[in-house]
């Protein structure tokens, strides 16, 4: 799986002119699920979204995380993660996992966030075409890869 982090002062998704998901300040995460993810997976990325330190700190240090600041989440799937353009000028998606497997994953993903955090973490609508407008904070952006946690 991968997941692009953006530390936002506020973020929202929405769909047909409705919004689906928002949230005030903490992580818009863009989440891409690919064939061979698993339940390892959705586990480390869910600790380590919880758990990733890029909020400041009294001294204005980026020392605290979702858990320690009660930040929300909003997540929302991207198949276009995983895409490819080692070959020409169109993006393959090859790697991306079809719908009926990215969706469940994306779902459990969502639920082990929840249930880390204690509190619902809103999303858009799988499949759909969706606008996501956001106010980045920071700007702070961090790539993570379940497949190459660095």
């Amino acid at each position: 799986m991968r997941v692009l982090v953006q530390r936002v002062s506020r973020a929202a998704v929405t769909v047909d002119g409705a919004t689906t998901g928002e949230i005030g300040g903490g992580l818009l995460l863009l989440v891409g699920v690919e064939e061979a993810d698993d339940a390892a997976d959705i586990d480390w990325l869910a600790r380590k979204i919880s758990q990733l330190r890029v909020f400041s700190d009294e001294a204005g240090v980026m020392n605290r995380s979702l858990l320690d600041c009660g930040g929300d989440a909003l997540a929302v799937s991207q198949f276009t993660l995983h895409a490819s353009v080692k070959k020409g000028n169109r993006p393959s998606y090859s790697r991306a996992a079809r719908g009926e497997i990215s969706q469940p994953m994306f779902e459990r993903f969502v639920a082990a966030l929840s249930d880390v955090l204690g509190k619902p973490v809103p999303t858009g609508v799988f499949g759909a075409d969706m606008q996501v407008s956001l106010v980045n904070d920071g700007p702070v952006t961090i790539w993570l890869d379940s497949k190459k946690p660095e």
